[in-house]
């Protein structure tokens, strides 16, 4: 198994720093994709009469394209494979793996893209109305494929079908939450460049309140398709799984709170869209504009932070933990140490009391380090440190169990009083001493504490306890062997819930007497 380096982003969580840079670049590559299609309408207005200002626009707005999007889209395209290959670089390395050759079908696409685009800014003025449509179509079709293959793996990470059974790359990436995604980016995509023509339009000199009325108005009618966005939404949520739908809706507070962002911020844009721009044909100035733009950065930002936690507790559904370990190599780790494959060494080891210390900061880097942080953003020891020792053997033991969202610890009992010791010096202020403890009764318990949640996701695992009942003797008439059957109490951790949700099942055993 290989075993990658985490890096280190102090007080910021490495996931916050990938979601920061991956939010700003999807929201500018959906930019992109929207504006291709629109300038292609504004085009098509142009060379049939139907516009005398669409031109004009055209340049006017593919000049601002190419210096927001082109400009700080390639940035964080750069910014976001940086952060990736560094915080998950497993992840990462199966998506390329399994998908390599779509990836290059990709990257073709983008690079027509891009080449399709320069040569209009360099050569668009010069050419006839029906060359720069040709152009400009050119340009939106290379986007909206390059969107189309992404959006085949992204969305194969929640939801991989029947590609886990079959490893059909097709399987993968036409995947239940496939088309959803995809058309609903592409509505996304349209509003995004309608807003952004909005704020052109108003900057745009030498136009007149009228012209810039004409032009606001028919801009507006791309954002008609988000009257589908509810649809399609609803789409994506029972395509996705049952556990994931239960974090969005209030398993998780930070999910259920962004998802509420989200909804909020297109419902406003869509109402003022439909009711003010489109029924009451009103004008939107420069900074009203602006502000419908910052609404939809909003809904994207709370768009995405859902579709990163709703694989939770993994980075590719039923395959790869968010700790970069399979379900398989749990259980290995389990016996041979999360630690017995890592040949890095810790930075200023010589800080801490013990050896004990050393391996429990070892441990938090291998299998915590990719989503906290000691004391900064989602840190440990805000999350433990109303926790007794007693408590964390058991909740860490029990992770999945703890907060099913979480995947299950994959280490020795050792490793994990090593981690328990740790977050106790650090909650304890990091005194210069610190007692090792090695009680074999605790590590017993620990490792029953593990054996017991097992290494699958809390939201999948049930557990049965039978109350003491005195159970009817009956026989199955299809087999000679008595059956005893009785109605037992099911510990099922429901998905979103940390406390065990009760209910009533019968069980049925083969043999004369109760386990």
């Amino acid at each position: 198994m290989a075993v990658y380096p985490i890096n280190d982003y102090g007080p910021l969580m490495p996931g916050l720093v990938i979601g920061g840079v991956a939010i700003v670049h999807v929201f500018l590559a959906q930019f992109a994709i929207g504006s291709g299609m629109l300038l292609c309408y504004f085009q098509w207005l142009a060379q049939t009469g139907r516009s005398e200002l669409a031109r004009a626009f055209t340049d006017g707005y593919f000049k601002f394209l190419v210096l927001v999007s082109f400009v700080l889209g390639a940035v964080t395209g750069v910014g976001m494979w940086l952060t990736t290959i560094q915080v998950s670089p497993r992840t990462i390395g199966v998506m390329v793996d399994e998908f390599h050759w779509l990836w290059a079908t990709e990257w073709t696409f983008f690079c027509l893209e891009v080449v399709a685009g320069y040569c209009f800014y360099r050569y668009g003025t010069m050419l006839d109305d029906r060359a720069r449509f040709r152009l400009l179509l050119l340009y939106a079709t290379a986007s909206w494929f390059s969107l189309f293959w992404i959006n085949g793996i992204l969305s194969w990470q929640l939801t991989p079908g029947d590609f886990q059974q079959t490893h059909n790359i097709w399987d993968g990436f036409f995947n239940p939450s496939f088309f959803p995604s995809l058309l609903f980016r592409t509505i996304t995509s349209m509003t995004i460049a309608s807003l952004a023509a909005c704020i052109v339009i108003n900057i745009m000199p030498d136009l007149s309140r009228g012209n810039r009325e004409d032009l606001v108005h028919r801009a507006a009618y791309f954002l008609l398709p988000m009257l589908l966005m509810p649809v399609l939404g609803i789409w994506f949520f029972l395509a996705i799984p049952e556990d994931s739908r239960s974090w969005i809706l209030g398993g998780s507070a930070p999910m259920m709170l962004f998802f509420t962002l989200g909804v909020a911020c297109s419902a406003m844009i869509g109402a003022y869209a439909f009711f003010g721009l489109l029924r009451k044909r009103l004008f939107v100035n420069a900074a009203s504009a602006t502000l419908l733009t910052s609404l939809a950065f909003l809904a994207t930002a709370g768009g995405e932070f859902v579709r990163e936690g709703a694989r939770k507790p993994y980075t590719i559904r039923d395959y790869l933990y968010s700790t970069s370990i399979t379900e398989d190599e749990v259980a290995r780790l389990r016996d041979v140490g999360c630690l017995a494959d890592d040949p890095y060494p810790l930075k200023r080891a010589d800080g801490y009391p013990n050896p004990q210390l050393v391996r429990g900061a070892l441990v938090f880097r291998r299998l915590c380090g990719i989503c906290h942080t000691p004391e900064g953003s989602n840190g440990l020891k805000q999350l433990t440190g109303t926790w007794s020792v007693e408590q964390m053997r058991m909740n860490i033991a029990m992770l999945q169990r703890t907060k099913p969202f979480m995947p299950p610890f994959a280490g020795t009992p050792e490793e994990l009083e090593s981690l328990v010791q740790w977050l106790r010096w650090g909650n304890a202020g990091r005194p210069a001493s610190w007692e090792e403890t090695d009680d074999p009764a605790v590590l017993e318990q620990i490792n029953g504490w593990l054996e017991e949640v097992g290494t699958r996701p809390g939201s999948q695992r049930v557990a049965y306890h039978s109350p003491e009942r005195k159970p009817d003797r009956c026989s199955d008439p299809r087999s000679q062997t008595p059956v005893w059957e009785r109605t037992v109490w099911v510990d099922d951790v429901a998905p979103g819930h940390t406390q065990a949700a009760f209910r009533n099942t019968a069980v049925r055993l083969e043999g004369n007497a109760w386990p």
